[in-house]
Formats: structure tokens, sequence, C-alpha cells
């Protein structure tokens, strides 16, 4: 008959209690640390709701009133230089009628007609999953940029003469891009809901939102989860012309 220290659990037993000895003051080390960590960071404040992590939402928030009113000052300016030109610029009837068309078709100058206005909204704070489809994940009730611009895409499908999101006039060079559930556009942050308005045929155009298969991926999530879907149309609406910059800053004309 063997006694403990000649059977062979008898080591193995002794190494795995001082092992879980070892472990077990290395993991109230490191818990000591982290709370020792934390309270250092915190500093007696409550993190979830310290004004320090604010601060870049208020930036945010800054910078695009900043350059709101950037545009607008840019714009009274330019108006100016306009006037000043056309008072004597030496050019002839028809220079003169070929530069509005470019400016027409540029978008910095208003347009009035008939039009659509499209309106999309996250899904309420308490949304649920309608009869017969899966519960939502988070990111099936918030509005997404594919769906923005598909609404955009489909309106100059339809033939828009001009096109408005929110409250800027869209260029050639202008992207609509969003992040999180917020909307940048030309520098400026937007929250939902986002309306979309175009001029041109209303009735062209709403055939185009119908025709859309994005659009029509879209008013799934509307029907399933309650996202917010309007269009209207209206006699006579005036989109106001871009005024922003038009430069070009990564790109350059062809030789």
């Amino acid at each position: 008959m063997s006694n403990s220290a000649d059977s062979p659990e008898g080591p193995a037993r002794r190494t795995s209690v001082w092992a879980v000895r070892g472990l077990t003051a290395a993991v109230f080390a490191l818990a000591g640390l982290i709370f020792v960590t934390s309270a250092n960071t915190a500093k007696g404040t409550n993190l979830r709701s310290d004004s320090s992590l604010l601060k870049l939402s208020d930036l945010i928030r800054e910078r695009s009133e900043k350059n709101a009113e950037l545009n607008d000052s840019a714009a009274s300016v330019r108006a100016d230089i306009d006037a000043l030109a056309q008072r004597d610029d030496g050019s002839t009837e028809a220079e003169d009628a070929k530069l509005k068309a470019l400016e027409r078709a540029a978008g910095t100058t208003e347009i009035t007609g008939g039009s659509v206005s499209v309106t999309l909204n996250d899904a309420p704070p308490d949304a649920t999953a309608n009869p017969g489809y899966p519960e939502p994940q988070p990111n099936d009730l918030v509005i997404h940029q594919q769906d923005l611009q598909a609404v955009v895409n489909a309106l100059w499908q339809g033939g828009a003469r001009g096109i408005q999101v929110m409250d800027q006039r869209l260029i050639s060079t202008s992207a609509v891009r969003c992040v999180g559930n917020t909307l940048i556009l030309q520098g400026r942050v937007y929250s939902p809901p986002y309306k979309v308005t175009a001029v041109g045929d209303p009735g062209k155009l709403k055939r185009a939102l119908n025709d859309s298969t994005a659009i029509q991926n879209y008013l799934l999530y509307v029907k399933a989860y309650g996202l917010g879907w309007k269009v209207d149309e209206d006699e006579a609406v005036t989109l106001p012309g871009y005024s922003g910059t038009v430069d070009l800053h990564y790109a350059q004309p062809a030789e």
C-alpha cells in the first residue's frame, strides 16, 4: 500500500491548489488595479454623465452652426459679386444666355415648379416587429445613408430639375453621407426626419420612386418595423440656388 506522497494524484493535487491560490491572488490584484484606475479616471464623477464625454457632440454642433453662418456670408458676397459683374461685363447676349444655362445646370440659381417631397424617419423608440416579421435589430430601426441615396438617385432618374435635401440644394459634387443616425451634408449636420424635395414632373418623379428596387427594399422595413415614409406633391415650390463653394479639391479638368 503506497502513501499519499507516492500516489500520482498527491503532487498533482498540491500543485493545483498552489496554482489556484496564485491565480486568485492575481485576480484580486487586477481587480484592485481596475478600481484604482477607474477612480482616477472618473475623479468622483459619473462616467456615463461626465460632461467631458459630451464635448465631441457639442463641437460637431458648433462647427455645423459655424458652417451655416459661413455659407450665408459666402452667398451674400457672391450675390454682390454677380451684381457687379453684370453691370458691364462686355459679354454678348448669346454669351449671357449660355452662362445662365450653365448656372441652371450647375444648380447655382433658384428654380420653381411642381415638386415631390419625400420624408424619411427612424422608427419609434418602442418599435416592435409587426406580425410575421422577426424582431428588429438596432440597425433595422434607423435611416441609413443607402436609404437617402436611393431616394435622391430615384428622383434624378425621374427627371428632377433640382433636388434639395433638408435646406440645402444638391449639385454635382454633393455627397449624402451618414455617420450613425446623423446626416452630414456639405459641412453641416442634420438629424432625422430627413426631407428630400425635387422639382420636376410630379408624375414621373413618383413613378421613379415606385420603380426603385432599393426603395422597395426600404418599404419592407417600413411595413415591418414602422420606419417613416411620406410622399407629398406640391404644385409650385421654389428651390434656392446652391450658395457654397464649387471648387474641386480632388479632381482636375482633363487636358
